[in-house]
């Protein structure tokens, strides 16, 4: 068991399609971890007071994790490899886990301490119970990020050895500690115990980890990495992206600052619809977005900028092919879908509307989010940190001053209304900049992809918007399995509209999802996969 988890995947898109199933499965328990949580607490006091306790522990955690990592971690690490140079692939390993463990230990003290200020300035319109519970709660949250972190360090080497299967199952096993929180643990401790949930899966995505490195080499040493070569290229390229991801922070913290001056409930709606909005994007974008990576770090690593451009563009259309419908789609099933996953028990109909308007607007931006994933990645490639957090600063402006703005007129539909459009900015800017730093970069076998990707798409959304009123006339959407039934049908028969329109079009991108599909069924870890590499 242990040999096939560990096992090699040489190919991008069979890669990609490893992380996507995985992810489908992690995705999955999410919607069932939020339908619990909305049909046990409703969108009121207690589910704020949990999102709200998770904003400081992953700005800790994305800043000085997410932000060293992302920054260059993997393609350092593959230099180190492709060389042979394994010695010093584990120094630089134990390097960063001993520098992320004493610096969450180090920043975890001092919020602890400071905790009843900082919330304060987080969420101002908390008050009494509510918020003493949300600084409790907060603190106790701090032993996450830091399982999270020293996970996080192995994920990276297991990435850039392509050992994508085992680092797939860490968030699902995530998910099933949350999960086992909310069922056993809350009905006993409350809210703590939902908190108690979320540090039981941060172990359990750590553990799961550990034997896979320890295979491929690993020996825990507690060095530092002073004098280490990887350690100091990291450190030049970590400093632009940390900034960057604090401004994605930023615009996370700005969208709980303005709901906690909204209604009761009003965060909770937020996180839930950005959750279901998040589906497509964790299992279609963020999969092939990771996959790439390898690849196009060692395309730059040897200025094959001919292959990089080709392995981007690939990318890049997959993950268009993929999203763009599954945008579409969500804006015509918003409210079946959201009354599936979550209108049960205390999530009242006044809740499933507020919902249902705010992932329409967040699946406006769907489309740039995913393709977000890629193109920043593309510029880490090259070791170039800096343009995308110059970037970002525009686009988080027009996230959080839009949010603002819209929030006054719409309430929490507002913040996703902003949020969105900041993620479109960020896209166009992104594309403009990455294809001028690349002379063979493919612009025309993209855009010809793309203009049929977006007919196909409308026609998908036309044909779903008109079965759902179609199938109404004839289901009892009064019951949950009647919506639900009517939500797949409009569903199916808007994918199959896509598939249908995309065969016509020729589209290639069809064809190499399948392919790719194909060659993972039913056994073998071990494939050329020439398509994408």
């Amino acid at each position: 068991m242990l040999k096939f988890l560990n096992s090699e995947t040489a190919s991008v898109s069979i890669a990609g399609l490893i992380l996507a199933g995985a992810a489908m499965l992690s995705r999955l328990l999410g919607l069932l971890r939020d339908r619990l949580l909305a049909s046990h607490f409703g969108a009121g006091d207690t589910l704020d007071v949990y999102y709200a306790a998770f904003q400081i522990p992953d700005l800790i955690f994305n800043l000085l994790v997410v932000g060293a990592l992302s920054a260059g971690f993997i393609p350092i690490f593959v230099d180190f490899w492709q060389k042979k140079d394994f010695k010093a692939a584990w120094h630089f390993v134990n390097s960063i886990l001993n520098l992320v463990l004493l610096g969450i230990l180090v920043l975890g003290v001092v919020f602890f301490v400071f905790m009843p200020f900082f919330m304060k300035l987080l969420v101002p319109g908390f008050e009494g119970e509510k918020f003493s519970q949300a600084v409790f709660l907060t603190r106790l949250m701090f032993l996450s990020p830091l399982l999270l972190g020293l996970s996080t360090v192995f994920g990276g080497a297991l990435q850039g050895v392509k050992r994508f299967l085992v680092v797939a199952l860490t968030p699902i096993f995530y998910n099933l500690g949350i999960i086992f929180g909310i069922l056993f643990l809350a009905p006993r401790w409350g809210v703590t115990g939902l908190a108690l949930g979320v540090i039981l899966g941060a172990l359990l995505h750590l553990i799961i980890q550990i034997p896979a490195v320890r295979v491929l080499g690993f020996k825990y040493q507690f060095v530092l990495g002073g004098g280490s070569s990887g350690v100091r290229r990291l450190s030049r390229l970590m400093i632009p992206r940390i900034l960057t991801l604090a401004l994605s922070q930023l615009n996370f913290l700005a969208m709980v600052f303005f709901a906690s001056g909204l209604a009761a409930g009003s965060l909770a709606i937020f996180n839930l619809s950005y959750n279901i909005w998040n589906f497509p994007l964790g299992i279609l974008a963020a999969s092939f977005a990771m996959a790439a990576f390898p690849s196009l770090a060692e395309k730059a690593a040897t200025k094959n900028w001919p292959d990089f451009s080709r392995i981007f563009s690939r990318a890049f259309r997959q993950i268009f092919f993929l999203i763009l419908p599954a945008a579409f789609l969500f804006w015509v099933l918003a409210e079946p879908v959201v009354r599936v996953i979550l209108g049960a028990g205390k999530f009242g109909w006044q809740d499933i509307l507020l919902c249902s308007v705010s992932l329409k607007y967040l699946s406006l931006g769907l489309f740039a989010e995913a393709l977000n994933l890629l193109l920043a990645r593309s510029f880490f490639a090259l070791e170039d940190s800096k343009t995308p957090f110059f970037l970002g600063i525009l686009s988080s402006l027009v996230r959080i001053l839009g949010a603002w703005f819209f929030s006054f007129f719409l309430g929490v539909p507002g913040l996703a209304l902003g949020f969105a459009l900041g993620g479109i900015v960020y896209f166009f800017l992104l594309w403009l900049f990455l294809r001028g730093r690349l002379a063979a970069f493919s612009r025309k076998e993209i855009l010809v992809s793309s203009i049929k990707i977006i007919t196909a798409s409308v026609l998908a959304g036309v044909v779903a918007w008109f079965s759902l009123r179609a199938l109404a006339l004839v289901l009892n959407t009064q019951t949950t399995l009647g919506i639900f039934i009517q939500g797949l049908g409009a569903g199916l028969l808007g994918l199959a509209a896509y598939s249908l329109t995309a065969y016509l079009l020729k589209l290639s991108e069809m064809v190499v999802v399948w392919q790719a599909f194909k060659k993972r069924l039913p056994f073998g870890m071990s494939v050329s996969g020439r398509e994408m590499e």
